[in-house]
This record gives structure tokens, sequence and C-alpha cells, in this order.
């Protein structure tokens, strides 16, 4: 079972505690974010992996677009998944 963590405009360091305490909980986690947020989100991934927990190994990496907004308001906004785990051993 994954568990979802959604990037936004907290500090980095905020989604990187999040992501340790689910991975001690669920076996993978996708990092979820969308637009400006998508550089925060690797980020955190990367930092999460270089500094905290070297033991855990990026499965997954999906891209992606939503239309947010209705008639004339509406606009293409990007999206991202990583989806990350500890590896076995």
């Amino acid at each position: 079972m994954s568990e979802n963590i959604y990037v936004g405009s907290k500090p980095i360091l905020s989604y990187v505690t999040a992501i340790i305490t689910a991975l001690q909980r669920s076996d993978s986690v996708r990092i979820l974010a969308r637009g400006r947020a998508i550089s925060s989100a690797v980020d955190v991934v990367e930092v999460t992996k270089r500094n905290f927990m070297k033991d855990i190994s990026v499965n997954d990496i999906s891209i992606g677009t939503e239309r947010l907004g209705e008639g004339n308001e509406a606009r293409n906004v990007s999206t991202i998944a990583i989806t990350v785990s500890r590896q076995q051993g």
C-alpha cells in the first residue's frame, strides 16, 4: 500500500519529514506535485535520498497535464508523481 504526499509551498524539510515517517508505515510513498511545486518535489526526493535515507530508490516517475478552471479561465497545469521505496536488504 502506497501513501501519497502532496508537495506545495511548505519548507522542503517538512516534506522530507513526511516521507521518512510514511516510509516507516508503508512500503512505498508517492510524492505528487503540480505546476511550480514540481521542482520542489524533485528537491524533496533528492534531499531525502542524499542526506537522510540513503537506502531509498525511485521506482517510478510519471508526468502529465491537468486542466484546471472552466470556460475561458481553463488552463493546463503540469503534474508529476514520484514513487519511492526502501531498498530491501
